[in-house]
């Protein structure tokens, strides 16, 4: 069997190394390390920022749902009522938190309230972070705001249990800061009346 003659190639230009490809292949490895000198990753640090919270993007945050919220109140047959809410950032921590007036939805007389702070926990659900206001107090909330961090309400009470429900006799206006890890309250003299 007879093979075909060889062909020759020619030698193709692109395929040879001279000494100016290899002088460029070192002049752009050399630019690159120079310039990865001068982008170095930030210092590191032990605590991690947030990134998985929107407020640590600029985002605004939704405050929590009262609505959704499981109270501490016991209605027993009836439902939880949230009769007044109010937001605002009360750790100072970037995202809103709610502050909710709840009673039991009863159908007659007059209930007494809890106030309770609401954020949002990991799941984004709301959830129960402080009493302000605890029901077994018999106060009625006839007035809520937060303003500048700070919780105000206007508060009803009754001196003894022979005061007619329908009738309080103890008026007080609350305010309520976040100092120290937890909400400290302070009632102004002047604003209390028997």
């Amino acid at each position: 069997m007879q093979q075909p003659p060889r062909q020759t190639i020619p030698e193709l230009a692109h395929t040879t190394t001279r000494p100016i490809h290899w002088l460029a292949t070192a002049a752009a490895l050399a630019g690159v390390v120079a310039l990865s000198g001068f982008l170095q990753p930030g210092s590191a640090t032990a605590a991690q920022a947030d990134t998985a919270s929107p407020a640590a993007h600029g985002a605004a945050v939704a405050p929590p749902d009262a609505a959704k919220a499981d109270f501490p109140l016991d209605c027993g047959p009836v439902k939880v009522l949230v009769q007044k809410k109010a937001t605002g950032d009360l750790d100072g921590d970037g995202r809103p938190e709610t502050v909710a007036v709840v009673r039991c939805d009863a159908g007659s007389g007059t209930p007494p309230n809890g106030v309770y702070v609401l954020t949002r926990a990991a799941d984004g659900k709301p959830r129960v972070v402080a009493t302000l206001v605890d029901p077994k107090d018999s106060f009625t909330v006839t007035d809520l705001a937060v303003r500048d961090g700070a919780v105000t309400a206007a508060l009803d009470g009754y001196s003894s249990p022979d005061v007619p429900r329908y009738r309080p006799d103890v008026h007080e206006k609350a305010k309520w800061q976040w100092r120290n890890g937890t909400f400290v309250r302070s009632t102004p003299a002047a604003a209390q009346s028997a």
